[in-house]
């Protein structure tokens, strides 16, 4: 054998090692979250990720199609585009949608909060919003001045997930239950409903993560 068919040989080997390392990788089935714009065709369900021309058909997977229920709630079944942000697998083109986070008709993609958001919360009748993570929950209210206190992470009990804090004279307790929550004037639902206690003074509304 030459040096030449020697080398050859040799790329042969490696090449075919590398491809079987790559087929025995595991494939990750851990649900992420997808953002992206979607609509029923027919019996279909499409979804077209954020800044991105390819799309998705969409299986719903979860527990008595809790999944279509909610979007159908904000008229995905009537036609409307929705912009949605689901957990799932995208496996060989589908993407198999566990659970919802929000969806808005028409609503534009928006990025993942990052550090600096974990929940965001909001409601009417008083107009009211919530930003929390990174280090402050911050509340904003019409006609009021914004209550700033420190950010604690969240306390999980179930399907409740809790917070506590104070500062400034300032006693703030939110309580998130992942139960689907419709905003009519948002034209959205939201995976969580969310309570806001400001001193006594008790707020309603609807929560997502961020």
């Amino acid at each position: 054998m030459t040096f030449r068919h020697s080398l050859a040989a040799l790329a042969a080997l490696f090449l075919s090692a590398t491809l079987q390392a790559e087929e025995a990788k595991p494939v990750d089935n851990t649900p992420k979250m997808a953002y992206g714009l979607m609509m029923q065709q027919g019996d279909r369900l499409i979804f077209s990720p954020c800044r991105d021309r390819s799309y998705a058909n969409v299986e719903d997977v979860s527990a008595d199609g809790s999944v279509t229920r909610a979007l159908n709630s904000v008229g995905l079944a009537a036609g409307k585009r929705l912009y949605v942000e689901l957990l799932g697998v995208l496996d060989n083109g589908t993407l198999k949608a566990s659970a919802f986070n929000m969806a808005r008709v028409e609503g534009r993609c928006q990025m993942p909060g990052g550090k600096e958001e974990a929940w965001r919360a909001a409601g009417n009748d008083p107009a009211w919003a919530l930003v929390a993570g990174g280090e402050h929950v911050r509340l904003q209210r019409y006609g009021k001045p914004e209550v700033v206190l420190p950010y604690a992470e969240f306390r999980s009990e179930g399907n409740v997930s809790r917070y506590d804090g104070s500062a400034d004279r300032n006693k703030l307790a939110i309580r998130l239950e992942k139960t689907i929550c419709r905003d009519v004037q948002a034209n959205g639902a939201f995976a969580w409903t969310a309570t806001v206690e400001l001193n006594g003074e008790a707020l309603k509304g609807c929560a997502w993560q961020r």
